[in-house]
């Protein structure tokens, strides 16, 4: 997998490289292409993904949305978050897109744990929360976080340190993953992230830990290279 740093670009125009590599790599059928993990950080923006309703972004001011064909609903992105964007060949790796999100997720989990947070799984919630009240805890999450697939799953004492939002064209993998680092957060405010009204979103500089974001991209890059192996 090759790994190449971006830094700070524009999200469109990075949402639009993604479908030009992966369009080009099914375009070549048979041949071998060299999966890639991009890694960024975007200027602020609502991104709105297929599932995503307009009544969840209810003031987005000067911040653009843009409309995407990723899957899930509204996130934010801006200075400060790390923007991890895999691009993988589900076939040639020889798992499925529910195996490819559970890795994904692990990575976070495992890159939260280098700093010394515990992450946590919400069942029917993609995405890593941590606890409010004790982030560096190892307890696990009472069952009722865990509902069944028809239920609302209770937030209650969590927040969303970790979104995921995926894109599986011809077994090949855009979109990804972001990991709140040390960001402005109020614009998480002016929507119901993944569209829930009672999610809190955090970042590690919330919950007392003073990384750099290129202290973060590096673990979570090595972690995603790792997790994401065939």
């Amino acid at each position: 997998m090759d790994v190449l740093q971006l830094g700070q670009v524009e999200y469109q125009s990075t949402y639009s490289a993604m479908q030009s590599f992966t369009h080009e790599r099914s375009a070549l059928g048979a041949r071998e292409t060299t999966d890639a993990l991009w890694i960024c950080e975007h200027p602020p923006v609502f991104t709105q993904g297929l599932a995503g309703k307009a009544e969840h972004i209810y003031n987005p001011g000067n911040i653009p949305v843009v409309q995407t064909n990723r899957g899930g609903q509204v996130t934010f992105h801006g200075p400060g978050q790390v923007v991890a964007y895999p691009l993988v060949d589900l076939k040639r790796a020889g798992y499925f897109v529910k195996e490819y999100v559970y890795r994904i997720e692990e990575a976070l989990i495992r890159t939260l744990l280098h700093f010394g947070v515990t992450g946590h799984r919400v069942r029917g919630a993609p995405g890593i929360y941590v606890r409010l009240d004790d982030p560096f805890g190892n307890a696990p999450l009472a069952e009722m976080n865990h509902p069944l697939p028809s239920s609302t799953p209770d937030f209650t004492g969590l927040g969303k340190i970790a979104a995921l939002g995926i894109k599986v064209s011809r077994n090949h993998t855009y979109h990804g993953a972001a990991l709140n680092v040390a960001m402005d957060l109020e614009p998480f405010d002016r929507i119901n992230p993944c569209g829930y009204s009672n999610l809190k979103s955090i970042d590690l500089s919330t919950i007392g830990l003073q990384i750099t974001w290129a202290d973060a991209a590096n673990i979570l890059s090595q972690k995603l290279v790792t997790h994401l192996a065939p």
